[in-house]
């Protein structure tokens, strides 16, 4: 399967070699992401509306589920999101999903932040949520845990007039249960506000996380233009290896 931003979902069955559109006969276009249930691959998730951040991006309208293969789908909710970043689907459950939602573009809006389905899509919690500004922009799973969450959170708003793409709400946390709660983690990452980030865990060990981290913390009059800067943290690839409780500058 393959999703397009603005071309709706596509799906091959021999290796890429043609593909057939999938998701036409639905109100939306816009495929934001998407996750095959690994207990059930006949189960498929798309999360409609991108979450770039252009003028013209195209915005969503919730989840859809597929049960045969993606050959059919039922709008399963969430319909006030508008753009949903990232689905990850449990590796032995097929009820169980959790996706970040990034929220409105244009304007707050609650219906952001990272969801969990236990019954198939019929519900929905909202397990983790910063404030109406800030939206979750990545998720990624322990995948020797799935108990085990990262989520980046990214506070945003475009305007006619410009783009604010960071604010005090970004930030990562963490869940070990689940989602029932989440710990914010700080130690060893930019003090400053942060912009977008991007996640993931060492497929071998999920000790082992890396962030792909938007930020400026300089002090005025150091760093970049203003003399040497040697604690400076900013823009750059941060790793853990003790699963997000500290964090080093890796680049």
């Amino acid at each position: 399967f393959v999703g397009f931003a603005t071309g709706g979902v596509w799906k091959t069955t021999n290796n890429g070699v043609t593909f057939r559109p999938v998701f036409d006969t639905y109100d939306i276009a816009s495929a934001g992401a998407m996750a095959i249930s690994p207990a059930n691959t006949d189960i498929v998730w798309i999360g409609t509306g991108e979450s770039n951040n252009r003028q013209s991006s195209s915005f969503g309208a919730g989840v859809y589920k597929s049960t045969d293969g993606g050959e059919t789908f039922t709008l399963m909710g969430l319909t006030e999101t508008q753009s949903i970043a990232r689905m990850i689907a449990h590796p032995t459950d097929p009820d169980v999903l959790w996706l970040a939602a990034n929220g409105r573009l244009f304007g707050p809006n609650p219906e952001r932040g990272v969801y969990k389905t236990t019954d198939g899509g019929q519900n929905w919690e909202r397990v983790l949520f910063v404030d109406e500004h800030t939206g979750a922009i990545d998720l990624v799973m322990d995948p020797n845990d799935p108990m085990t969450l990262f989520a980046a959170m990214y506070q945003r708003q475009r305007r006619t007039w410009g783009f604010n793409g960071g604010g005090p709400g970004s930030g990562i946390y963490r869940t070990v249960d689940g989602g029932s709660s989440w710990t914010e983690l700080t130690d060893g990452l930019p003090q400053g506000d942060k912009g977008r980030i991007g996640l993931d865990v060492y497929r071998r060990d999920g000790n082992v996380v890396c962030a792909l981290v938007e930020a400026d913390a300089r002090t005025p009059g150091q760093g970049r233009g203003g003399g040497p800067a040697p604690d400076d943290q900013e823009n750059g690839v941060y790793c853990s290896s003790d699963r997000g409780d500290s964090w080093q500058q890796m680049s």
